[in-house]
């Protein structure tokens, strides 16, 4: 470590991942971006403005990873994961993986397995765990404020979900399997860290109901395509009205599915892609009460807990406002980068998990799954013990 400082790579240093980079970048207090990958010319260029005209630049991987590093920042789309996280594990680095952290439950495991071989540390970014509206529910839930969790229910309205998702790769799915992965990665690893448990059985419905019919789509291109929000309006409503999506759109719009825990608890998520707002609601509800967020971080975001028997109460038993956070994601970014940060240092237990991470893709694979197959019960494989030992203790 150079000064002291961790030595950072990015790979996919444009987007998601240029962004996480600029929030890890701190010379001389504990973290400096040395080496950037893109396949963007443009975007390199970017790069050596942002962090120094000394920054190492390349649109090659390897090159990047034989460079003197302690820890590299994954931020590519999501079909690129596996094979760079298995790259950069390979070399004993590192690495910060943004979620979802494959596209198939046997990806994970192999990216899992890489890292135990190469005693390498491996986190995934689930920056969730670090809002702070899911943390409070948490540390309710684990205080006994509702008893014991037998149930959870989450909606996702995705209001932005033409922007986002139909524009670009995401719309389809040798890209991103579906969007009950893709997108429902993050809820799915809430679901399971309150609850207690992983799914081990789903089922799912659902099916493109809108924007599959949509005229004025985008002519086709070469490999998948990029997404270019300039000029787009988010207040656009409607969604009927959009235009200009992707050439080839094969995932869902709406979906929804049924979770049961290894430790008993059911759940509920349903996720559409049209809603006029954007927020996620969740709901537990255990064997004293129910608790329910109403808000995502923005102002205004409060926590309400039920537990007299009552007909309809608006307010609730108890109400938990929740403070706004500095940073991106409800303040979340810059908790998870420092989490990173130090666990690239240190090693040791995260609020994340990697194991947590695959569980999600797992419960998002079989349920894609059975909604393929017209909801058929899918069974969601458990990996394998010797990697549950590895991780449970911190793994490197």
């Amino acid at each position: 470590m150079k000064n002291n400082d961790l030595q950072l790579g990015v790979i996919g240093s444009g987007g998601r991942g240029g962004h996480l980079a600029r929030i890890a970048h701190n010379p001389g207090k504990g973290a400096r971006v040395v080496a950037c990958c893109d396949i963007n010319p443009g975007t390199l260029a970017r790069n050596r403005t942002e962090f120094g005209r000394d920054v190492f630049t390349t649109h090659d991987i390897e090159a990047l990873l034989n460079r003197p590093l302690d820890a590299v920042i994954i931020g590519t789309p999501d079909f690129l994961h596996e094979d760079q996280a298995i790259a950069a594990l390979q070399h004993g680095l590192a690495i910060y993986l943004e979620k979802p952290m494959a596209l198939t439950t046997a990806a994970c495991d192999r990216i899992l397995a890489t890292a135990k071989r190469h005693r390498a540390r491996l986190y995934v970014g689930h920056n969730m765990r670090h809002m702070a509206f899911v943390k409070k529910m948490k540390e309710l839930i684990d205080a006994g404020a509702i008893g014991e969790v037998k149930a959870c229910w989450c909606r996702h309205f995705v209001g932005h979900g033409g922007d986002f998702y139909f524009r670009d790769w995401h719309a389809e799915r040798r890209y991103t399997t579906s969007l009950l992965l893709q997108k429902a990665a993050h809820d799915i690893d809430v679901i399971h860290w309150l609850c207690g448990g992983y799914s081990r059985v789903v089922n799912a419905l659902g099916a493109l109901t809108l924007y599959g019919d949509l005229p004025g789509r985008k002519p086709p291109v070469k490999g998948p395509r990029h997404i270019n929000l300039q000029g787009v309006k988010f207040d656009e409503y409607p969604p009927a009205t959009l235009r200009g999506l992707n050439h080839r759109i094969d995932v869902e719009d709406l979906s929804s599915m049924q979770m049961q825990l290894d430790n008993g608890v059911f759940a509920t998520y349903a996720q559409c892609h049209y809603t006029p707002d954007y927020w996620r609601n969740y709901t537990f509800i255990g064997t004293e009460g129910r608790l329910e967020n109403f808000g995502n971080g923005e102002p205004g975001t409060h926590l309400k807990l039920w537990h007299h028997r009552s007909n309809y109460q608006a307010k609730g038993d108890r109400n938990y406002k929740i403070p706004m956070e500095k940073g991106s994601h409800g303040g979340a970014d810059p908790k998870i980068l420092a989490e990173f940060l130090h666990y690239a240092r240190h090693g040791g237990h995260t609020a994340t998990s990697p194991l947590a991470a695959r569980e999600s893709i797992a419960a998002g694979c079989a349920a894609t799954d059975s909604l393929r197959a017209g909801g058929k019960v899918q069974h969601v494989p458990a990996p394998q013990p010797a990697l549950v030992r590895w991780f449970a203790q911190g793994g490197a």
